[in-house]
């Protein structure tokens, strides 16, 4: 059976940088064939329009497709599945799907309708990514300007206009396999540390919190979770419960700060070589110890396993950890190669030495 296609969904409220880091995910692809599925509503497609000048070969115009109905959540069936369908009928299929939702559709519908037999055998959901505005959630407004996002909750009469932004960004939050905490430069180091303390403590076990400026996530953070959110939807059930899933788009997404590069200046790499290892297993599990001391985002690489001509794929997100034998090392030297990636500040000797342990 063919391997099914990821695909991402990115949620956060209006202005918290969804285009944003999209656009920096599409630059830095590295090669990726990327389709987007941008969710807009009303009759400009401001956010289409931004991405599809992205002007990365792996995303061309072709490969952006604009729902314009809005909330995906309330037209699954007339319209997000046979887009989808559209999409995974192309001969050129991408290697990855991105799906932008506008900023007040609930994800969770999203990912469910995953489960429709039209698209289950075909594509999986790699991630759910919530994206939020970290000084507007320190300051307990959830969103850089309110007034645009009730304004554009009031366009649709569809939508329940009393509830709370609060509400709405729990259940954002309940859905995220991944909170990037966007725009943290505007914060001193111990509000940002705070706020994605407080984040962690209130999400689910495992979902990983990081901070970012401009939406500048390395792409092996963003992409590869290999969750399956569709297959877990009991735990991320909505905290609040809508009569209909609300929704707004992001026309002015562009974050509200200065603009200049940051490249990835909140993220770093190391390569650890090791020599042959004799269990497995048991180094599964000392990876597994490692990541979770010292906040490891990823972790991937191979391992020569002593008395085996193929070499071990690792690959780890967070402290859950793939393993399989994928080829043979031929004239590659036998050892182990591991690739760690983390937030800024990582102990590097630190990591090395309790690898090496």
């Amino acid at each position: 059976m063919a391997q099914k296609i990821p695909a991402t969904v990115v949620t956060g409220f209006l202005g918290a940088g969804k285009t944003t880091l999209i656009r920096h995910m599409l630059q830095n692809a590295g090669g990726r064939r990327i389709a987007l599925i941008i969710n807009e509503f009303g009759d400009l497609g401001v956010d289409g329009d931004i991405l599809k000048g992205c002007g990365d070969e792996t995303c061309t115009e072709d490969d952006v497709m604009e729902l314009s109905n809005g909330c995906i959540c309330c037209t699954v069936a007339e319209d997000f599945i046979p887009t989808m369908q559209k999409l995974l009928a192309r001969p050129d299929k991408p290697d990855h799907i991105v799906i932008e939702t506008s900023g007040l559709a609930l994800p969770q519908p999203l990912v469910r309708a995953f489960n429709w037999p039209e698209i289950s055998t075909q594509v999986t959901v790699d991630g759910v990514v919530t994206v939020v505005d970290a000084k507007a959630v320190t300051e307990g407004r959830f969103a850089h300007n309110v007034a645009a996002v009730d304004a554009q909750r009031k366009l649709d009469e569809n939508l329940d206009h009393e509830t709370p932004l609060s509400e709405l960004f729990d259940d954002q939050i309940a859905c995220a396999d991944m909170i990037v905490v966007n725009k943290s430069d505007l914060l001193g180091a111990a509000e940002a540390d705070t706020l994605v303390s407080k984040l962690k403590s209130t999400s689910r076990d495992g979902v990983q919190v990081v901070k970012s400026t401009m939406g500048a996530l390395p792409v092996d953070v963003l992409l590869g979770q290999g969750i399956g959110a569709e297959a877990d939807l009991d735990a991320r059930g909505e905290v609040h419960h809508h009569h209909h899933d609300d929704h707004d788009d992001d026309h002015g997404e562009e974050d509200h700060h200065h603009h200049h590069d940051h490249d990835h200046d909140d993220f770093e790499s190391f390569v650890v070589t090791l020599g042959e290892i004799d269990d497995p297993a048991a180094f599964s599990e000392q990876i597994a110890d490692v990541i979770r001391a010292h906040d490891i985002l990823r972790l991937k690489g191979f391992a020569a396993v002593t008395g085996k001509p193929m070499r071990l794929t690792l690959q780890a997100v967070g402290p859950r950890i793939d393993t399989y034998f994928d080829a043979p090392f031929g004239a590659m030297p036998r050892q182990t190669r591991l690739v760690v990636i983390g937030q800024a500040g990582l102990d590097q000797a630190a990591i090395e030495a309790a690898l090496k342990t």
